[in-house]
């Protein structure tokens, strides 16, 4: 397992290939039977797994998720999540590397912090044979003689955009994201900060915004203050360091920019309940 220089625990997917490729952009795995990951952690890759029959429970970033017949499940790089499946599972898996990712990315359409909060998409009997159907041609393609890499590329794309298509039915907020380019610029800014500037000041000046109208769009269409965004991000990351690295708090204190253990514990209990060493356990 290697250790990435933020602690984490995190799974590279040379790991899940069999042939150790170097050059490996996607794998193809059936998950069929029994299976769990009891200790959460991370990977450096996109998961897509396709649920035909599912039963058991999949938590991703600390929400779980049931997990049922004709289910989407989407992990991004970096994401936190542990699973327990039953035997009467049947599901297949594609896995992205982060390389690809960033070329797959385009054809999800939304913000990856969208689907982050709808990681799982119930699917109609249909759609399900659609998206089953592009995997099973993926899976074939990956076991010829000569792999078509720039083609498994395009299946993948395309699995991406029916991703999309289900989603835009599926969900209340969707128009929320879409409707406004700043709610989704100014998450993908916070992503890329949170761990150094917390002012909403900082990002409306990115955003070329004034921070009031910021708040106010925010408000409006998230029903939640800018500052309030932002520090769930960093109580996320929190959560994420404590559960699953081998960072001391101390370390995690610093790393997330709080001035002493003291105001970290407290800005951790005000969110949760509780304090970050009974969270840690």
């Amino acid at each position: 397992m290697a250790y990435h220089t933020d602690h984490f625990p995190i799974l590279g997917i040379q790991e899940f290939s069999d042939n150790q490729l170097k050059s490996c952009n996607l794998l193809f795995n059936e998950l069929s039977g029994a299976r769990s990951i009891d200790d959460p952690h991370k990977h450096d890759f996109f998961i897509i797994n396709l649920f035909e029959k599912g039963v058991g429970s999949h938590t991703i970033d600390f929400t779980e998720y049931q997990v049922k017949d004709h289910q989407i499940h989407l992990v991004f790089p970096d994401q936190v999540h542990q699973w327990v499946i039953e035997k009467e599972t049947i599901g297949y898996q594609l896995m992205i590397s982060r390389d690809w990712f960033e070329s797959f990315l385009p054809s999800l359409r939304f913000s990856a912090s969208y689907y982050q909060n709808h990681p799982v998409i119930n699917l109609s009997k249909e759609v399900f044979e659609t998206f089953l159907y592009e995997f099973q041609a993926i899976q074939k393609e990956l076991n010829g003689e000569k792999v078509f890499w720039e083609l498994i590329q395009k299946r993948s794309e395309l699995i991406g955009l029916l991703v999309s298509q289900s989603v835009e039915g599926a969900f209340k907020d969707f128009e929320i994201y879409n409707s406004n380019p700043i709610i989704s610029k100014f998450l993908h800014l916070i992503d890329e900060y949170f761990k150094t500037e917390r002012s909403v000041s900082f990002y409306a000046d990115k955003l070329n915004i004034s921070a009031n109208y910021l708040n106010i769009v925010c408000k409006k269409n998230l029903n939640a203050s800018a500052s309030s965004l932002i520090q769930d991000r960093i109580l996320l990351e929190a959560k994420r360091l404590l559960k699953v690295s081998e960072m001391s708090v101390k370390d995690i204190v610093y790393d997330l920019g709080f001035y002493d253990h003291a105001s970290f514990s407290k800005f951790f209990k005000a969110q949760t309940g509780m304090t970050p060493s009974q969270f840690k356990e």
